[in-house]
């Protein structure tokens, strides 16, 4: 079975509407063969990310960067899986007040920097959610369940 891992910094209640329609995409019914994990931020492990075959991530925008949780996910995972992941599908959904900019150059450098490769260009909402955006991270949620499902190939 493939596994997709969501690994997130949920602290608003708009970061948490856009994870909840991340997970009824990767979850939907029509995505068979696929077991997604959830880990927050501050709690993923290199072992979760290597049991993983795609990787979707969220975070706030955070006076232009990254939340700092998510750069603790990437300080803590960078070398113990650097080599073993490399190629991995990833995508990226990033929430922020009035910009997302600085987040998604932070978060796709480091993700280049360890040679995985976007799979779907970021969901970036500024503001409260709408149904477009949580539309867009259900599709997100979804066809990355399907990369994780590609990338672990035949069982």
């Amino acid at each position: 079975m493939a596994r997709l891992l969501i690994v997130h910094h949920t602290v608003s209640p708009a970061t948490r509407e856009l994870l909840d329609a991340v997970l009824e995409g990767a979850r939907d019914d029509d995505v068979e063969g696929v077991e997604v994990q959830v880990r927050a931020a501050l709690a993923a492990t290199p072992s979760d990310l290597l049991a993983a075959d795609a990787v979707i991530l969220g975070t706030p925008a955070n006076i232009g960067y990254m939340s700092g949780a998510l750069k603790h996910f990437f300080d803590t995972v960078y070398y113990p899986v650097q080599v073993d992941r490399k190629g991995m599908p990833f995508s990226l959904y990033v929430h922020g007040d009035n910009d997302t900019s600085g987040a998604v150059r932070s978060v796709e450098s480091i993700a280049k920097g360890m040679g995985w490769e976007r799979h779907r260009p970021p969901v970036t909402v500024t503001g409260r959610p709408d149904a477009e955006a949580r539309e867009a991270c259900w599709e997100l949620g979804a066809v990355t369940a399907l990369a994780a499902l590609e990338h672990a190939g035949p069982e």
